[in-house]
């Protein structure tokens, strides 16, 4: 009874279709044997709800072996010699595996991991992802140790379809071991040809491989250095219209999930750049998933997808107007971590937002949601992290719910408020009220006074369990040339009469809570001030040239120093004219003088410092402005580092397959 080619539909196993194998059998006691029922394969392989999860499980495996000298790792389309369907081949140049290595890695639940930086964990993910992409796959592994001189390859076979088809109940893995003979120059068999469960072994793998012959298995050892792994999956899924789950035709250059047909939006529209946007293509695209898979990879290591290398792209350096927070958690002090926050690119035009959240350099939550946002509130903003206090599933395609990672992800809801709230102005949005003030033009007259901003922090310590929001302030210049102007003190207006006026002009402001002995609330002292003009005409629709006059209050040691400037005066004008000029100073500021005084020396030390930090600012965006260069430079160095690495790999491996044919 042949097997079901659509993955969610093969867990059914007919026991009655073929007479059953035990382990009493000359082939199961010939193999190694894993006392577990073949429905655990296909059981166990759906924790993979995304078949690019299964692929980044296998990418995993490469990336531990950089460690070990690992500088590529290979993926393409291949075909099935034995019936020219498509496989998936995945291939690297880590340390390989020896024969009990081999058997490690096709056992179940078994990891000799000991570097704590390492992605695999459990042991468990080479059989889940490649069961969940295809009903088998066929292992090759060159290993090579020079200090003892040992060289061997090893050649695995994990098939449900074998197993299905002959009724097993128990899972067998044939398996074949060669060592290098130096004095003969070439590779024996571990096991004698007389030996029955070598023969049984081999005969497995060649009926169930794709390869029918000895000769064509290790034909695929000519593309290996001196060590190294390939990995061939086969009989790949289909899904329910029993089309393919991996599509190799629809781009020559990737592997995409379905036919995903041509887009219908205009070029340039706002449709088309989102659905363009990476956050979008990475549900279909194997090229853009990777580019985001791993936070930072060594120079030296490269990932070549259909003889292409896939270009890292890191979100966090793409960013406008990035913020740098720390997060720690109140309870623990090892949970902490760097956040990175800010703009996309393309906003305010994309209605994407959320985190990366990474694991050990891992991307295990791409642009998670954290906070939907209402009325636009959080569109647009994109942070980057990198957890690794936070243990993953063992699918690495999301978290424990842990009360540490609930904490974060309502932390980081806090932090999208926070950070919209102070910064969507810049980029075209409303400002909340109590936030606007941040944006307001410096020096309006008419705007009232906003409470002061907190100072400005380039990086924040926020606690996990702590209520209060983290700082997310950024320098401005004009915030600092002007922070010392949203103070403004009463002030009284004061005529200032020009020549030939015949009346004070009647526009006055009102002063609240003034003391007894201030000219405006003292009878005789008002009226001394109104009688310099009351001889003249009454016509109060000619407002005067006025001068803002510093209004105290009780206890005030010094007055305001916004002043409005006044218009080029007569001599005659009072403010030009020395005796008009105390005349009308006379009339209630002489008992201010000193505060006066101080107000001046108050103003001439605001303005110096003023100027100090104008300068300093300038400085600063200079000094920005030259990093900026040197990033873009640096990065347009590394991009054609990257394609002259990715010409010579695919050179390479022309070559050896070149080599291979021959």
């Amino acid at each position: 009874m042949p097997i079901c080619r659509q993955f969610w539909k093969a867990g059914f196993y007919n026991e009655e279709a073929a007479p059953a194998k035990t382990h009493g059998s000359s082939l199961s006691s010939a193999c190694t044997r894993l006392n577990i029922h073949p429905k655990f394969l296909h059981s166990n392989a759906t924790s993979h709800k995304w078949t690019f999860g299964a692929i980044a499980e296998l990418l995993d495996n490469a990336v531990d072996e950089i460690q070990n000298g690992a500088t590529f790792v290979y993926m393409d389309k291949t075909i099935d010699p034995r019936n020219g369907s498509p496989a998936l081949l995945i291939h690297d140049d880590g340390a390989g595996m020896n024969p009990e290595g081999m058997r490690q890695c096709l056992s179940f639940g078994f990891s000799d991991t000991k570097s704590i930086s390492a992605i695999g964990k459990y042991g468990n993910g080479f059989k889940t992802s490649t069961m969940r992409l295809g009903a088998d796959a066929i292992v090759f592994s060159r290993f090579f140790v020079e200090s003892t001189r040992t060289y061997t390859q090893s050649i695995g076979l994990l098939s449900y379809t074998f197993l299905t088809q002959l009724g097993y109940d128990r899972i067998v893995v044939p398996m074949v071991h060669y060592k290098f003979n130096f004095t003969k120059g070439c590779f024996e068999s571990l096991q004698p040809k007389s030996d029955e469960q070598s023969n049984s072994n081999l005969s497995v793998l060649l009926q169930w491989s794709p390869y029918s012959t000895e000769e064509e298995l290790l034909k695929q050892f000519n593309d290996f250095g001196s060590h190294g792994t390939k990995v061939i999956i086969y009989n790949l899924w289909l899904d329910d219209e029993n089309k393919m789950e991996l599509d190799f035709d629809s781009d020559p250059e990737d592997i995409r999930i379905g036919r995903v047909g041509s887009s219908k939006a205009k070029p340039n529209s706002l449709k088309a750049i989102n659905e363009d946007h990476i956050a979008n293509r990475l549900k279909y695209s194997l090229r853009a998933y990777l580019s985001i898979l791993y936070l930072k990879l060594p120079g030296t290591f490269c990932m070549m997808l259909r003889e292409k290398a896939v270009l890292c792209d890191n979100s966090a350096t793409k960013l406008k107007h990035p913020e740098f927070i720390n997060y720690k958690d109140r309870s623990d002090g090892s949970c902490e971590s760097e956040v990175t926050i800010g703009f996309l690119k393309e906003a305010p035009d994309v209605n994407i937002h959320g985190f990366n959240i990474y694991h050990k350099s891992r991307l295990i939550l791409p642009f998670l949601q954290v906070a939907p946002y209402k009325q636009n509130r959080g569109r647009g903003v994109v942070g980057v992290l990198e957890a690794n206090f936070i243990e993953p599933t063992h699918n690495k395609q999301d978290f424990e719910k842990t009360n540490v990672f609930q904490r974060l992800v309502t932390k980081l809801k806090r932090m999208t408020h926070e950070y919209w709230d102070h910064h969507c102005g810049l980029i075209g949005y409303q400002p909340p009220e109590k936030t606007r003030y941040l944006f307001a033009s410096p020096g309006s007259a008419s705007t009232p006074a906003p409470p002061t901003p907190p100072p400005p922090l380039r990086k924040t310590d926020v606690g996990g369990g702590s209520e209060n929001l983290p700082t997310v302030t950024q320098i401005n210049k004009r915030d600092v040339l002007n922070a010392n102007s949203t103070i403004v003190e009463p002030l009284e207006l004061v005529p200032c009469i020009t020549k030939g006026s015949s009346e004070v002009s009647s526009l006055k402001r009102k002063i609240s809570d003034q003391p007894e002995d201030f000219p405006s609330s003292n009878p005789k002292k008002a009226r001394s001030v109104g009688n310099i003009g009351s001889s003249m005409h009454d016509d109060s629709s000619i407002v005067e040239p006025i001068e803002l006059v510093p209004c105290l209050t009780k206890g005030s040691s010094e007055g305001s120093y916004l002043k409005r400037k006044i218009p080029d005066q007569p001599e005659s004008s009072p403010s030009n004219n020395p005796k008009t000029a105390r005349s009308v100073g006379n009339s209630g500021l002489n008992k201010h003088d000193n505060g006066n005084n101080a107000h001046d020396q108050r103003k001439t030390s605001v303005m110096q410092e003023n100027k100090k930090l104008q300068m300093l600012c300038l400085e600063y965006e200079k000094a920005e402005k030259e990093l900026n260069i040197k990033v873009l430079q640096l990065i347009t160095e590394l991009g054609e580092a990257q394609k002259e690495y990715a010409s010579l790999m695919s050179e390479w491996l022309r070559l050896v397959k070149v080599k291979g044919g021959n």
